[in-house]
């Protein structure tokens, strides 16, 4: 019996040591390790966060949490003391989120930085530096998931709504419509690729037709130029119709004229003579008779 006490002595001792040896160690390297405090607020709800959850900054473990209470000074607010090593600055545009562990269901504290401000946060539980908790990712997708339940509702009643008889069968019908006119289309470009078949034999016909009208073309370039010659003839021949008929009045019309003149006065002499011979022949050979002259008449004396 004695022996069986001495043993569970021993080991009872050898226990305390070891614990008491682990207990010395931890707090010689917390020692060692100085760290900062920081507060953070917020009025969500931090299901699962527990004092001593790790706190994270960046991805990298950085400290501890201390407490999860409320604000003395107003209920709605929870403010959860942490603890981050003193090598770790923070600036004033850092924030923090929650982090779930695995399938566990306890959550940890992420710290991230916008980088917004490049201050340094000091330390401390002043209601001006306490460091805001946002939601997530994951709070966001919760927090809306109500939301997007009711939306998939209201489109599935819309889709029974679009999906009953008769609407099924007015998409048969579409769906039928669109084969005939698949269908068609078919037909449609076998008539094209047969139409477009024929375009090399219409392509050789409207090049002889180019060919015609390029020819009938220069056939009316040289009737065109034979025109403009017989033009510049006629007007030559007007030019010199024009010299000609300026020529006639000037010139020969004024000759006319004056032997016209002279074939008058000749007329008129010849009818002189003639009168002259039928009244008075010897008149020619005698010449005229001298005749008294008149009173009034030159020549005329008034006797005595």
């Amino acid at each position: 019996m004695g022996r069986e006490n001495h043993a569970l002595m021993t080991g009872l001792f050898l226990i305390a040591l070891v614990a008491l040896t682990t207990a010395v160690i931890f707090w010689i390297g917390t020692m060692n390790q100085e760290r900062n405090q920081y507060v953070i607020s917020t009025r969500a709800s931090v299901s699962g966060l527990n004092p001593e959850s790790t706190v994270f900054y960046r991805g990298i473990a950085v400290g501890k949490v201390l407490n999860v209470q409320f604000d003395p000074l107003d209920s709605s607010i929870i403010l959860v003391p942490i603890e981050v090593d003193k090598n770790v600055v923070l600036s004033k545009s850092v924030y923090a989120t929650l982090r779930l562990k695995g399938v566990t269901g306890l959550t940890q504290i992420q710290l991230e930085d916008s980088g917004a401000i490049t201050e340094p946060l000091p330390a401390g539980n002043s209601p001006m530096t306490r460091i805001p908790l946002v939601p997530s990712m994951a709070d966001k997708l919760m927090d809306s998931g109500e939301e997007l339940l009711h939306k998939a509702d209201h489109l599935m009643q819309r889709l029974s709504a679009i999906l009953n008889d008769e609407n099924e069968k007015n998409i048969g019908g579409i769906l039928s419509n669109m084969k005939t006119l698949t269908d068609k289309l078919s037909e449609l470009q076998k008539s094209i690729d047969t139409a477009l078949s024929g375009i090399p034999a219409l392509t050789t016909d409207a090049r002889k037709t180019l060919t015609n009208v390029n020819a009938l073309a220069n056939d009316l370039q040289g009737l065109s130029r034979q025109m403009q010659n017989l033009s510049s003839k006629a007007e030559n021949l007007v030019d010199d119709g024009r010299a000609t008929g300026d020529t006639l009045t000037q010139t020969t019309l004024p000759k006319v004229n004056k032997l016209l003149s002279e074939l008058q006065t000749t007329t008129q002499q010849v009818k002189r003579v003639a009168a002259m011979l039928e009244n008075d022949p010897q008149g020619l050979l005698l010449g005229p008779t001298q005749h008294d002259s008149g009173p009034g008449e030159p020549g005329y004396q008034e006797q005595q």
